[in-house]
Formats: structure tokens, sequence, C-alpha cells
């Protein structure tokens, strides 16, 4: 299914620039690696790694990363970027990894994109070890049921935002800055069911404010409505067979 990322790539890239976009700099990043931070991690797996900005982050912290993305022109800059980095070119439907391999898998704003999530969960769960760590930052559902429209406006001024077919998975073509993506909505009870299915256990749910530093008008924006959610999830333990 044609999701606009080829066509975008090059705005992505421009837009992004190395420090990221405002709800990245200043709203997921901190919560997200000090999640990252509060557990040794052997080797993580960033699921949608578009140019490797959170792969850079992650390995400049000490850890070794595989990134993942399915958009070619997004890896060519990641591995630009970072010529000592591991980047593949693989979709969330069929993690080219074996069982077990990371003890940190990363999903940071990409189950949007994903069209088969059943699918990208199940194989997340597989490629986590005994004990790993799933962690999601992912657009919220009542930010997502708004799309592609969200605000209403009355003299041209933003008066408040609209959610509408909360219960329907949907996708919607949204744009901004030259960019032109398809993105999904879901319920959050659609994303709480697949991981639970899975047998993981949730152990960190929060939705983040803006930090202080960075644009006061963007801010009160991120505080009117629920932009974000992060989610920890862990994987349990190999249960030992008796002697």
């Amino acid at each position: 299914m044609e999701d606009g990322w080829r066509d975008s790539a090059a705005a992505w890239i421009a837009n992004q620039g190395e420090a990221g976009d405002y709800g990245r700099r200043f709203v997921l990043d901190a919560p997200m690696l000090a999640r990252v931070a509060a557990v040794p991690v052997r080797l993580a797996l960033d699921i949608g790694c578009g140019e490797g900005r959170f792969c850079r982050m992650l390995r400049a912290r000490g850890i070794a990363t595989i990134g993942l993305d399915p958009t070619g022109a997004l890896l060519e800059e990641a591995r630009r970027r970072d010529p000592q980095g591991a980047y593949l070119a693989g979709r969330a439907e069929a993690l080219p990894l074996p069982d077990d391999a990371c003890d940190l898998v990363v999903s940071y704003l990409s189950l949007i994109d994903i069209p088969d999530i059943a699918t990208a969960i199940a194989e997340m769960a597989r490629v986590l070890a005994p004990g790993g760590r799933l962690l999601i930052a992912n657009l919220n559902p009542f930010f997502t049921a708004g799309m592609p429209d969200g605000w209403v406006r009355r003299d041209g001024e933003k008066t408040h935002f609209a959610i509408d077919h909360y219960l329907e998975e949907r996708a919607e073509w949204v744009g901004w800055r030259g960019i032109r993506i398809r993105n999904w909505h879901r319920p959050l009870s659609q994303y709480m069911g697949l991981l639970l299915g899975q047998g993981l256990v949730l152990t960190h749910f929060a939705e983040p404010t803006p930090a202080p530093g960075g644009d006061p008008h963007a801010a009160a924006r991120y505080r009117r409505v629920p932009y974000f959610h992060i989610m920890e999830w862990r994987k349990a333990e190999a249960v030992s067979s008796p002697p």
C-alpha cells in the first residue's frame, strides 16, 4: 500500500535536521531516553528508524542498535550520517531478526505508519528476549481521531480540537511542510488488546508534556491536546523446565 514516505523522504530529512522536530526534541526525547536508561541494554532494535536520529542517540549512549525502515532514501541518509551504524531495509510485519534477538525494541512514532498492526506487534514480541522491553512512543488516539483537520477555528483562532469516529480503525492522509504521508488511527483499546494478547506486561504509561526551552506557542498547543503517549511493555522471563 502506498504510504507517501518515498515521495516525502527529502522533505522529511530537511524538516528533521539533526535535532528533530519540536515534538521529538521537547516532548518525547527526554522521557524516552529516561526509560531506555532505566535498565542496561545489550542490543536495541529501532523499528521505523527513518533517517536514524534516535539510533544515533542510542549509539551515543553506548547501546548497540539496529535501525530498520522500508524507505530506501531514509536508510541512505541514516547510513550517510552514521557510517558505522547498522541499518536494515525491512518492515515491522516481517522483522529480519531471529527469535529473542533484542532486549530492547523501540517504536518511536512508527505504529501509526503500519497497516498490519497485529502482525507487527506479534513480530516485535517475537524478537524480544525474555525479560526484554518494548518501548513505544505513539500519536495519542485522541489526537489521531481528529485527523486530518482536528483544530476548529473561529475568527482565525483555534478554539478547540474535534475528534470523531474514535472507535473506527482508518488511515488518513496528512500533510505539512512538503510531507504527505498516510497515518493510521486506531483506538487505544486496539493497541492494548494486541499487546496484552502477546503476553506482554505494561510497566510504564505516560502522556508527556512539553519541556521548557522550546517555542512557547508550540508548547501551549501541545498542552491543549494529548498529542503523544509513551508505553513500555516487558516480555515475561523464560520459565525453566523442571529437571
